[in-house]
C-alpha cells in the first residue's frame, strides 16, 4: 500500500512541456544544446527543427523543466537569438530517453535564417594545429561560426538545401554531422580535405596549385604587387597589399575607381593599430562576430599608401572573417587591399566563370573555390559616433535578421529607392531589411534587386499585399513595382520614409519633429526635396519648413560637377556681380562654364529648383576648392567634413518665415563663406564655422517647431546625418535643450534604409483606409 502511494506521487510530479522557440535557433548549434540541457536534466523528449523554428517537447520532474527553460535563455549557442518561447503544459506520455527528431516542415514559415559570421577561436585553433585532420583547411567551420545565409537557397536550413549538398560527407565528418555531443553536430557547412571544396589559383604561369599551395602562391603574387581576384564568403574580392602604391594605382585604373576609398584587411588588432587610432568599442566591434568593415581615424603618419583613402582621414578597416582570408593573412601581410570584386556601380561578382568573364581586364590571377554562393552579400561597413554604432552598409554578418516592429504588418514588400539600394519584406512584426544591393542604374544591379526579390520571397514564404515604392516615376524600383499586378501599390515620399524608418527603428510612433536631411528626394510638389522639416507620423506627414530652394543647373550633372552649384548659389546672393567675386573659386573657374551656368539659370532651361542640403554641402565645398567635380556620390561632403578645425564661429544666419513654412536661407551662409575667402581664412575654419551654422540653425528651428507644436521628439534621418561631426554637435545641442533625439543604428541613415520606412507608412495608409 505504502509503495502504490509513493508510485502516485510520483506520478503526480511528472510534468510534459511544449515548447515553439522562435528566433535565430537553426544552424548556431542549438539542438545539440537543448539535447545536452535535456540530458543534463535528466528529460526525456524530444527537440526538431520546424519551419517556425524549433519545437521541443520535455518530461520530467517540475523543478527540471523550470530549470531547464531557465538555462535555455540563460545559456543559449553564441550565436543563437531567442526572440519568443511560447510554451504549454500537456499530460505526460512516458518518454524514455530524448532524442533529436529530424526536420519538420509545415506551410507557415518563420523561422529567422541566421547571417553569415567569422571563424570561431575553436575551429582557428584547429586549422593551425599540425596534428589536426582540419589543418590549414580553408573551409573549416562549425555551428558556431561560418557560412549561413550565402548558402541557403531553402528552408528548413538542412545541408540537402544548401549550396553544400554537392559535396557528400566523408565517414569522418559524418560522424561528427551525427554526434549530438560534437561541436560540428548538423552543422550544415562541415566538410574536410577529403571530403568538402577546396581553393585553386589560375592565371598565372606556372602549374595549377590547389589548397594551402595556392594560398601561400597567391601571398606571393600580392607581394609582387599583382592584383587577385579572390572567392570568399558573399562574393569575389580585388585584393593588393595596401602598401604599394604602384599596384593599387593599377587596380583604381582598372576597376575604374578613381579616389572612392578602399577597404583595409589586416591579421589582427595589432597590425590595425599601426596605420590606425582605435577606440575600446571599435576593437571590440572588429572583433565581434560580424566582422563588419569599421570607419577609424588614421594614424600621421601611417605606413599604408596614399592611394587607399586620398583625401580623407578615415581608413575601413577589417579583420580576417573566413579561414581562407586567415591563411592568407598569415602570410606576412601589415595591410591587404580587399574591395568588391566587380567593375564600379556593377554588383558584386559571385561566380567563378562570371569572374573569369568580367574581371580578366582587372585581376591578374584568380584564387577560386568550388563551394557556391546563392546570394551575393558584400561587406558590412560601420561607424562609431557618440558612442554608438552606426550602421553604413548593412550586409554581411546582419542581413537577413529582421527589424522587429511594435506593430503586426500585412505581408509587404519595399521596393527602397534609386541609390544603395536595399528592399524590405515585411510580414507580423519582422521587416526583413535586404543585404545591400547598390545602386540601380545599370541592367546588372536591377537584375540583383529583382533576384534578391525573389529569393527572400522564396526563403521567408512571404507573398506580398502591398508593395510601397517611392514617389519619383523614373527610379528603377518604382518601374519594377508598378509592373507588378495583382497587388496594391502606394508610393510614399521619400522624406516621409526616411523619418518613418527611425521612428520605426526606435520604436517611436509619433508625432515627430523629423529632420530629413539628404541629396534628392522627389517633392509632393514637383521639386527636389532634400533639407526638410516634417511633423510626421506613420500616417503622413507635414512640410513645415524647408531650406530656401536653389537653381540646379543641368540637373543631375550638378550632383556630379559641384561647381555648378557653387555658381547657383553665388549667383542668387550676389547677382550679376557674381563675375566680379574676387575669390579664389571664381578665378580658377572656367568662364564660358560659369556664363553657361548664369545663362542657364536666368532662362530656366534645365534648371529645376531643390532644398537639398546635400547640394549646400556640395556648394560649400566647390567654393572652398576641395572639389569641381566628384568620381563618387557624396565625395565633396565627405571631404568637407575631412577638413573640420578647431574653433566655436558660425555664420550668422537664421531661418524666416513664409507662409507659415519655416524657411532656412542660404545666402547669409555664402556670403559669410566668401567674405572669409576673401580675407584669406583658411578652409578648415571655414569648414567649422559651416557646420556649426548647419549645428545651431537646425536646434533654432526644432525649438521653433516644438514652440508652434508642443512636439518635443526629434528624428535625424538622410544621408546627410552620415557626417560624424554634424550629427553628435546636432544630438548634443538638441539634448541641451531638453528633446528626445532618435536617431539610426540598426539599418543606415541613408538611402539604404528607407524601404523600412516606405513598408510601415504604406500599411498606415491601408489602416487609416479602413
Amino acid at each position: 500500500m505504502v509503495c502504490m502511494v509513493e508510485q502516485q506521487d510520483w506520478e503526480a510530479m511528472i510534468e510534459r512541456a511544449k515548447a515553439t522557440v522562435s528566433g535565430v535557433v537553426q544552424g548556431v548549434g542549438f539542438r545539440p544544446f537543448v539535447y545536452q540541457l535535456a540530458q543534463k536534466n535528466g528529460l526525456g523528449g524530444y527537440v526538431a527543427n520546424t519551419t517556425a523554428g524549433v519545437d521541443i517537447e520535455v518530461e520530467g520532474e517540475a523543478a527540471q523543466i523550470e530549470s531547464f527553460f531557465q538555462d535555455i535563455d540563460i545559456h543559449k549557442p553564441p550565436l543563437a537569438r531567442v526572440t519568443q518561447i511560447e510554451k504549454r503544459f500537456l499530460p505526460p506520455l512516458a518518454y524514455r530517453g530524448f532524442v533529436i527528431r529530424k526536420s519538420q516542415a509545415d506551410t507557415t514559415r518563420s523561422v529567422l535564417i541566421p547571417p553569415d559570421v567569422c571563424v570561431c577561436e575553436d575551429c582557428l585553433r584547429e586549422m593551425n594545429d599540425p596534428l589536426d585532420r582540419r589543418y590549414r583547411y580553408p573551409f573549416i567551420n562549425c555551428t558556431n561560426c561560418g557560412p549561413r545565409y550565402t548558402i541557403i537557397d531553402e528552408i528548413p536550413y538542412d545541408r540537402d538545401k544548401t549550396s553544400m549538398a554537392v559535396f557528400p560527407m566523408c565517414e569522418k565528418c559524418q560522424r561528427e554531422y551525427d554526434d549530438p555531443a560534437d561541436r560540428r553536430y548538423h552543422a550544415q557547412p562541415v566538410a574536410c580535405w577529403e571530403c568538402g571544396p577546396n581553393v585553386h589559383l589560375h592565371g598565372f604561369s606556372g602549374k595549377d596549385l590547389a589548397g594551402f599551395e595556392a594560398i601561400v602562391a597567391a601571398a606571393d603574387l600580392l607581394k609582387a604587387g599583382k592584383i587577385l581576384a579572390i572567392k570568399g564568403l558573399g562574393g569575389f574580392h580585388l585584393a593588393a597589399d595596401a602598401t604599394n602604391g604602384v599596384a593599387l594605382a593599377r587596380l583604381r585604373s582598372r576597376k575604374c575607381r578613381d579616389e572612392k576609398p578602399l577597404a583595409l584587411m589586416s591579421p589582427g588588432i595589432d597590425e590595425i593599430s599601426q596605420y590606425a587610432h582605435l577606440t575600446d568599442l571599435e576593437s571590440s566591434v572588429l572583433q565581434s562576430p560580424e566582422r563588419p568593415i569599421v570607419l577609424v581615424q588614421q594614424r600621421d603618419p601611417h605606413p599604408i599608401s596614399n592611394q587607399v583613402a586620398p583625401r580623407t582621414r578615415l581608413f575601413g578597416v577589417m579583420l580576417p572573417y573566413t579561414p581562407l582570408h586567415n591563411l592568407l593573412l598569415q602570410q606576412g601581410f601589415l595591410a591587404v587591399v580587399l574591395t568588391s570584386g566587380n567593375i564600379s556601380d556593377e554588383p558584386i561578382v559571385i561566380d567563378n566563370q562570371e569572374a573569369f568573364r568580367r574581371l580578366s581586364g582587372v585581376a591578374d590571377c584568380f584564387l577560386i573555390h568550388n563551394r557556391g554562393i546563392s546570394v551575393r552579400n558584400d561587406d558590412s561597413v560601420v561607424r562609431v559616433v557618440g558612442d554608438k554604432v552606426r550602421m553604413v552598409r548593412r550586409a554581411r554578418g546582419y542581413a537577413p535578421l529582421p527589424i522587429f516592429l511594435k506593430a503586426t504588418l500585412r505581408p509587404t514588400l519595399a521596393c527602397g529607392s534609386l541609390l544603395a539600394n536595399t528592399i524590405c519584406l515585411v510580414r507580423t512584426n519582422r521587416a526583413f531589411l535586404s543585404q545591400h544591393i547598390g545602386d540601380l542604374e545599370n541592367l546588372e544591379t536591377h537584375e540583383a534587386f529583382t533576384k534578391s526579390i525573389e529569393h527572400m520571397k522564396r526563403i521567408f514564404e512571404i507573398d506580398p499585399e502591398v508593395i510601397a515604392h517611392d514617389l519619383h516615376p523614373n527610379y528603377l524600383s518604382t518601374r519594377y513595382a508598378m509592373g507588378q499586378h495583382g497587388v496594391r501599390k502606394i508610393g510614399v515620399q521619400h522624406h516621409h520614409a526616411h523619418i518613418v524608418s527611425c521612428m520605426a527603428e526606435c520604436d517611436v510612433s509619433g508625432p515627430v519633429i523629423g529632420l530629413a536631411m539628404d541629396g534628392t528626394g522627389y517633392g509632393t510638389d514637383g521639386t527636389i526635396w532634400g533639407g526638410e522639416i516634417l511633423v510626421t507620423d506613420f500616417h503622413g506627414f507635414e512640410r513645415i519648413g524647408h531650406f530656401e530652394t536653389a537653381p540646379l543647373p543641368g540637373g543631375d550633372a550638378a550632383v556630379h560637377e559641384p561647381w555648378r552649384m557653387a555658381v547657383s548659389y553665388l549667383y542668387q546672393t550676389f547677382g550679376p556681380s557674381v563675375f566680379d567675386l574676387s575669390i579664389p573659386f571664381m578665378k580658377n573657374l572656367d568662364p564660358t562654364g560659369a556664363h553657361l551656368v548664369v545663362d542657364m539659370i536666368e532662362k530656366k532651361i534645365n534648371t529645376p529648383q531643390t532644398s537639398s542640403c546635400g547640394r549646400l554641402f556640395d556648394g560649400v565645398a566647390a567654393l572652398v576648392g576641395l572639389r569641381n567635380r566628384v568620381s563618387y556620390r557624396a565625395q565633396a561632403a565627405i571631404e568637407l567634413e575631412m577638413e573640420i578645425g578647431d574653433g566655436d564661429g558660425d555664420y550668422r544666419t537664421s531661418f524666416r518665415e513664409e507662409e507659415g513654412k519655416i524657411i532656412i536661407p542660404q545666402a547669409s551662409i555664402v556670403r559669410g563663406v566668401v567674405s572669409d575667402l576673401m580675407t584669406g581664412v583658411d578652409r578648415r575654419t571655414i569648414s567649422r564655422k559651416f557646420h556649426n551654422t548647419l549645428v545651431r540653425v537646425f536646434a533654432q528651428a526644432c525649438s521653433e517647431v516644438r514652440n508652434r507644436r508642443k512636439l518635443n521628439q526629434v528624428v535625424l534621418s538622410g544621408g546627410v546625418f552620415q557626417n560624424a561631426f554634424l550629427l553628435s554637435k546636432l544630438e548634443k545641442a538638441l539634448l541641451e535643450l531638453d528633446f528626445e533625439v532618435y536617431t539610426h543604428s540598426l539599418v543606415p541613415t541613408h538611402d539604404g534604409g528607407i524601404g523600412l520606412g516606405q513598408a510601415v507608412v504604406a500599411n498606415a495608409v491601408l489602416d487609416r483606409e479602413r
